[in-house]
């Protein structure tokens, strides 16, 4: 496989396609649609519109900028324009999955946020002789997020938790990089963590 052709497949694989937001807008647009077929189909019928008839609508869209004061007008095209430029952001951002490649030698694999947590979470489990239970790991686009609930009387040393977390996230080489931050919390130290 070629570095393209493997860089693509990435890339589909963390990344979400816009499917829902286009079905939403055409949905709308297609309503719109039918609505307005069917007040014509009405006039055109002789029979009362649904809720105003084709000639009504176009005349107060086309008496709409001098019925309204420059205020009004300043607003509308406001509103328009943060519906446009919402739109636009959506159809431009790419979308996220909770996924991120990692380099396995030459190769690079997608492998998901929930298994580099669990991955993580045992390996820290394994070298700190912390129970499973007690430690829990979240892993987002940008940033692993470990906490450590020791039982009470075991002394645990923040800074060695740390070099290991942040040495296992480095023998990962996940791609965006992460940042990572950890907290010891007590059950008797409510409110007075460790963190980084």
């Amino acid at each position: 496989m070629t570095d393209s052709v493997l860089r693509t497949v990435v890339r589909r694989e963390t990344h979400s396609p816009r499917t829902g937001a286009m079905l939403v807008v055409v949905v709308l647009l297609i309503l719109a649609a039918v609505y307005a077929a069917v007040e014509i189909a009405l006039s055109l019928a002789g029979r009362p519109p649904l809720l105003v008839t084709p000639g009504a609508a176009f005349d107060a869209l086309a008496g709409l900028p001098s019925a309204l004061v420059p205020a009004g007008q300043i607003v509308v095209g406001a509103v328009i324009a943060l519906v446009g430029l919402i739109v636009l952001v959506i159809a431009v951002a790419p979308g996220r999955l909770s996924r991120h490649e990692m380099a396995w030698g030459e190769r690079a694999v997608v492998v998901d946020n929930g298994v580099v947590a669990s991955a993580l979470a045992q390996h820290l489990s394994l070298a700190s002789g912390i129970a499973r239970e007690n430690v829990v790991v979240g892993v987002a686009h940008r940033a692993v997020d470990v906490t450590v609930r020791p039982p009470l009387g075991i002394p645990v040393d923040a800074d060695r938790l740390r070099q290991i977390v942040e040495d296992e996230v480095a023998t990962y080489r996940l791609s965006p990089s992460v940042r990572t931050h950890v907290r010891v919390a007590r059950p008797d130290d409510t409110g007075k963590e460790n963190s980084r």
